[in-house]
């Protein structure tokens, strides 16, 4: 209670900011830092089924049928990410998704059987006015900056759109985000790892 009374408390300090980030693909330094544990992981959802938009500003959070969902590739792909990171033995501690279909679809399949917390300030922002985005934004750079004990990695399942209002940075689906946490306001982006990468990185 007392870490999600601070993420909360940061939420509404921190300055939600646009910093732009220039994508870095992941290599071997990198993924044994993820190995040691102690970073924020940003996994942006799988690939979706772009025919079925949102249903705004009604969607409801119950029922996938008003939303944008993850097609069959994009289940495969998020079950495949979850795969990759258990071969690479990055360890898992927190996982928390956000409240829409596709992003809970993502987190339970990636990692099935692990407790996964739906947390409706990683929301969508792409649907959402500036003033609408800012505690999204606010709440989401917390979740990228508090400290993770070592040994362990915080996943947070998101959306493109969001990584965007916050960093300038845009990944593609399935594409997961790393950062290195200190505590303090500025985020610390070390390098992304598309899925097409996995395969790379774990020769």
């Amino acid at each position: 209670m007392k870490i999600w009374s601070a993420l909360l408390l940061a939420a509404w300090l921190l300055p939600a900011r646009a910093e732009p980030l220039q994508e870095r693909l992941a290599g071997p330094e990198l993924l044994q830092q993820l190995r040691a544990g102690g970073l924020v992981l940003y996994l942006r959802h799988g690939l979706t089924d772009n025919s079925r938009a949102d249903r705004t500003p009604r969607v409801d959070l119950n029922d996938c049928g008003t939303q944008r969902v993850l097609n069959a590739a994009g289940r495969q792909m998020a079950a495949e990410i979850g795969a990759a990171l258990r071969s690479a033995r990055v360890p898992v501690g927190e996982i928390i998704a956000g409240p829409l279909c596709r992003t809970r679809d993502t987190a339970n399949l990636a990692f099935p059987g692990a407790a996964v917390r739906v947390e409706p300030l990683l929301m969508y922002t792409a649907n959402l006015t500036a003033a609408e985005k800012q505690p999204i934004l606010r709440a989401t750079r917390a979740l990228l900056t508090q400290p993770v004990a070592p040994g362990t990695n915080r996943v947070l399942v998101a959306h493109g759109p969001n990584m965007m209002d916050l960093t300038g940075y845009f990944p593609t689906e399935g594409t997961l985000v790393v950062f290195q946490p200190d505590g303090g306001a500025a985020l610390r982006y070390l390098g992304s790892v598309p899925p097409t990468l996995w395969p790379q990185l774990l020769r």
